[in-house]
């Protein structure tokens, strides 16, 4: 079943956050999963923002959310930047439509004013989970008459509207997990209108997908327990529901639910840590998807040929931040030299972009590009042409080994006498000529001169890098490593 088909018409399919904070990495995963399912199909991808939850949804968070997206390559066809024919796309600016299809649901007997207090409510909790029995709404308000009805709202006694349960079973045909019952003594009476006049979050999504014209939702399996409900909710209107794709949870290493203790978690994260968007939509969307070909690097327009619902596992996925770096090693590796000079640049030590120019820091940044994984690994590795860079332990091991000093000042030696400027043929020359010298050759070789050089013993290549920091630096480095020897 590729879920490619829906009888309402064309695929419409949305990625709804709210607004309260960063965007995690599962809901990138969602987002892009219901981008390529739209581009796949010739469908469209709706952006709504769902910020009813008015202390924590800030418009801050919907602009960072946005930027998120967009960095990921994502653009959606409606939204509310993008406008579109069943907007408004910000749920704040929905209030009237939730208010009246409530009313609509009141009226028609499928939902009823409940006047039960948050302190009754909580005490009818614990009584229900003292005697074993599930912590629903007990229907307290379920058949007041008008005459109660209005006799509490003269009252003044707060009020919400709870949508009225039925008996029975509610069956889907899940695209990822196939057929799935549920009964619906699973659920109480729930909420569909708070006391302050705002929708939950169940009746405004499936107002908002009713009336956006949604075919397929696709989401975390988290949700499941929320289809049961919106389910009821579109019955009770007449309308038929969409397609719903519950996609496997993405988990830490350890297999517990992944957060910042993990690593990056969120996208903002991964953006700040020099990550490419390229590579992280490669890496995530095969978090819970498989290509038919078991390829692993893939360009957009592989992802969205292959993408279908048919190929999202049942199983949860693994976040596994080693896989994630060595994906973006892939994609650093084959950046054009001007485009990696661009994002490479603000990763830059300050040092270095205070004591070399462009041109050299442009080479130095084209040196090091194919051993970087993380962008944020080009402070380290750039840090070897820094003038004194730290030196590592296993560095500072090699140039105390028996014979280390020889080939020090036998390379000293010969670069002093290599006319300028120096070239990283020239170099190579000089550190051959002081490996027979010496009678050295390999690690014995070059370990102490890199140690000495640069602070550690590997890198990029040595006589590269010796050139770019040149004469003074060098032999600079090499008189204070025989001082610190003798």
């Amino acid at each position: 079943m590729d879920g490619t088909t829906h009888n309402t018409g064309p695929v419409r399919v949305r990625f709804a956050p709210s607004p309260t904070g960063y965007l995690h990495v599962g809901g990138a995963r969602t987002a892009i999963f219901n981008w390529l399912f739209a581009r796949h199909t010739g469908g469209t991808f709706v952006l709504r923002i769902e910020d009813t939850d008015v202390e924590r949804s800030t418009r801050e968070s919907e602009v960072s959310l946005l930027d998120d997206l967009r960095w990921l390559g994502l653009d959606w066809d409606e939204g509310p930047d993008a406008g579109g024919s069943h907007g408004p796309y910000r749920q704040s600016e929905r209030l009237d439509r939730y208010q009246a299809a409530a009313r609509s649901l009141v009226e028609r007997g499928f939902a009823y004013p409940c006047f039960c207090s948050d302190e009754d409510l909580e005490r009818k909790k614990k009584e229900a989970i003292a005697k074993g029995r599930p912590p629903q709404y007990d229907g307290a308000c379920r058949e007041l008459s008008p005459e109660e009805i209005s006799a509490r709202r003269r009252a003044g006694t707060p009020e919400t509207v709870r949508f009225r349960v039925p008996e029975g079973t509610v069956a889907f045909e899940d695209l990822v997990r196939g057929h799935i019952e549920m009964d619906t003594s699973m659920v109480g009476d729930f909420v569909i209108v708070r006391s302050n006049g705002l929708p939950t979050y169940n009746f405004a999504a499936a107002h908002d997908d009713r009336d956006m014209r949604i075919t397929h939702v696709l989401r975390g399996e988290e949700h499941l327990p929320n289809t049961l409900r919106q389910i009821l909710l579109y019955r009770a209107t007449g309308a038929e529901p969409p397609l719903f794709a519950h996609v496997p949870l993405i988990l830490a290493e350890d297999r517990s639910k992944l957060s910042k203790r993990h690593g990056a978690s969120s996208v903002e994260e991964l953006r700040e840590s020099g990550y490419l968007p390229g590579a992280v939509v490669n890496y995530l969307v095969l978090l819970g998807w498989s290509h038919p070909d078991a390829k692993e690097k893939l360009s957009r327009e592989e992802m969205i040929g292959a993408f279908a619902i048919d190929r999202v596992g049942k199983a949860a996925a693994v976040y596994d931040p080693k896989k994630l770096a060595w994906m973006n090693g892939l994609y650093v590796r084959e950046l054009p030299l001007e485009e990696w000079v661009r994002v490479a640049t603000p990763f830059l030590p300050p040092a270095i972009r205070q004591h070399y120019d462009e041109k050299t820091q442009r080479d130095i940044l084209a040196l090091i590009q194919d051993g970087v994984e993380r962008i944020d690994q080009v402070a380290s590795l750039a840090g070897v042409f820094e003038d004194e860079p730290r030196l590592e332990p296993e560095a500072a091991e090699a140039m105390a080994a028996p014979g280390a000093r020889d080939v020090l000042a036998a390379v000293e030696r010969e670069l002093d006498s290599l006319a300028d400027p120096w070239t990283p043929e020239s170099v190579k020359g000089a550190i051959g000529r002081a490996g027979r010298e010496t009678g050295r050759k390999g690690k014995e070789l070059f370990f102490p001169i890199r140690a000495a050089v640069t602070g550690n013993l590997h890198g990029p290549d040595l006589s590269r890098v010796m050139t770019i920091k040149g004469r003074e630096s060098v032999l600079g480095a090499l008189a204070r490593a025989l001082r610190s020897e003798s």
